[in-house]
């Protein structure tokens, strides 16, 4: 219990000033995302504790723990980054995503080079002129194309949420590293010194960053390695020899160099588990891994929860999931049921989205092919005003009130159309409970239960809350 006054009690000739005791009332305050538009994020009379009654109750129990939160975001693709450092309102937005006025984005998902959204033509940190045929030292190593844009939006970034983390993924190798010497599909070499050339990139890249003052919190070796596409840049990276590069060249050369970036490995959808398992089972590389990366786009999003408990000392990262024109059923409820509570409840430190910020045609697209009809977090228009995606207000139920660090309280579950919850205790001991009645029929009722105490609401259909409770 904090005390809001001190106790003292202070005798004087003549006067005496009793003990005073003043205790802090504990509150709660609500923020309320609704399907329909009436509400988003918007901030509700906070509640005071009531008497219980039936119904469903979700009680928090401080004692019971899990893990810990690294962030909440989405990709800072290189469209992303040029549709951000390009609007007239660039001040306002960034504020919009990482401040504390708007919704403080604290994970960010960084491409090493071109992807399917591209401002300018896709590009890698090592190409090579026609006349070149490798470069095994890295003697070519350039992050110049993203000092354009990217870089300059990290920095501002950084200085709005200097708590802001950064975990990086290639799409694909440079082009001379491929079996088909493009950008574009194909498959990684897997001779020994192309492994160690590829070991090098990421170390250069790291060390690169870090001379522009940015830290790279964690690496994957790459995005959805078992996809190759000849529309955009992919690669096929099999599970042997991302452990071998792991195992025999980067786990080494990240020791080697004093570099602390955690690996992650897999970085692709829930159906398959073999991927990770299999390279997790080699001890060898094991030991230079922290965890595995995991994608919406197949399977089921409990299959984390089951990855956890085969693997229980490594750690869970969500790292994409993207809506779009393509996908009518992603909406608020989805986003929430899915992915920000369900994966969290499935044990992920990390919950991101795909683009963080498209234009009015879903891009730019520049040079590549992929997805023409995916959803940003938000969308920049052409006359400098934005909208604020599903996507926005699913990660703002997070990220502006569960902070980097936050542990997560254990909370009931109840059946798929009832209300679903996940709770989190930050470091200065506030705890932010999320609630969503996903029904489409009814309103729901039910009661926080925490510290002894009880908090009814109502939360309307179709509709998430973040309750702060603060002690």
């Amino acid at each position: 219990m904090e005390l809001a006054g001190s106790n003292f009690g202070l005798v004087l000739p003549c006067v005496l000033v009793t003990s005073v005791m003043i205790l802090a009332e504990a509150s709660m305050d609500v923020w309320v995302t609704n399907s329909n538009g009436g509400d988003r994020l918007s901030q509700k009379a906070s509640l005071s504790p009531t008497g219980s009654s039936n119904g469903f109750h979700i009680s928090v129990n401080r004692n019971k723990r899990y893990q810990f939160i690294t962030g909440f975001g989405a990709a800072l693709t290189n469209a992303a980054a040029y549709n951000l450092y390009h609007s007239q309102r660039r001040d306002q937005i960034m504020q919009d995503l990482f401040g504390p006025s708007g919704i403080s984005i604290s994970y960010l998902r960084l491409p090493m080079g071109g992807t399917d959204f591209q401002g300018v033509q896709p590009y890698t940190y090592d190409d090579l002129q026609p006349w070149q045929h490798n470069d095994f030292h890295m003697d070519s190593f350039s992050i110049q194309k993203d000092q354009d844009f990217i870089i300059p939006i990290i920095k501002q970034a950084l200085k709005i949420n200097p708590s802001l983390r950064i975990i990086a993924t290639p799409w694909t190798a440079p082009a001379w590293m491929k079996t088909t010497n493009s950008l574009f599909g194909g498959e990684f070499h897997h001779g020994n010194n192309y492994q160690q050339a590829y070991a090098t990139y990421f170390v250069k890249f790291i060390q690169a960053y870090q001379r522009e003052g940015i830290q790279i919190d964690a690496v994957c070796l790459q995005n959805e390695p078992k996809h190759s596409d000849n529309a955009y840049p992919t690669m096929i990276l099999s599970w042997e020899a991302e452990r071998d590069i792991i195992k025999n060249y980067l786990g080494p050369a990240f020791n080697q160099n004093g570099i602390n970036t955690k690996i992650v490995i897999y970085d692709h959808n829930w159906d398959d588990t073999s991927y990770a398992g299999n390279i997790l089972s080699d001890s060898g590389a094991a030991q230079y891994i922290t965890g595995s990366a995991w994608h919406c786009y197949g399977g089921r999003h409990d299959t984390t929860g089951g990855f956890h408990n085969q693997h229980p000392n490594k750690d869970i990262y969500f790292t994409e999931c993207s809506g779009g024109d393509w996908a009518p059923g992603f909406n608020i409820v989805w986003g929430m049921r899915i992915l920000s509570i369900g994966q969290t409840r499935n044990w992920a430190k990390t919950v991101m989205y795909w683009n963080i910020a498209l234009d009015d045609n879903h891009g730019p697209k520049v040079g590549v092919g992929g997805c023409n009809n995916c959803n940003g977090v938000i969308t920049i228009h052409g006359n400098g005003d934005t909208t604020k995606n599903a996507e926005y207000y699913i990660i703002g139920h997070m990220s502006k009130f569960v902070f980097p660090e936050a542990v997560r309280l254990d909370t009931p579950e109840y059946g798929w159309d009832d209300v679903h919850s996940v709770a989190f205790q930050n470091n200065d001991g506030s705890v932010a409970i999320v609630v969503l009645n996903p029904r489409n029929d009814r309103d729901q009722d039910f009661y926080i239960d925490i510290d002894g105490q009880h908090y009814q609401y109502t939360l309307p259909r179709e509709s998430v809350a973040t309750f702060v409770y603060r002690n």
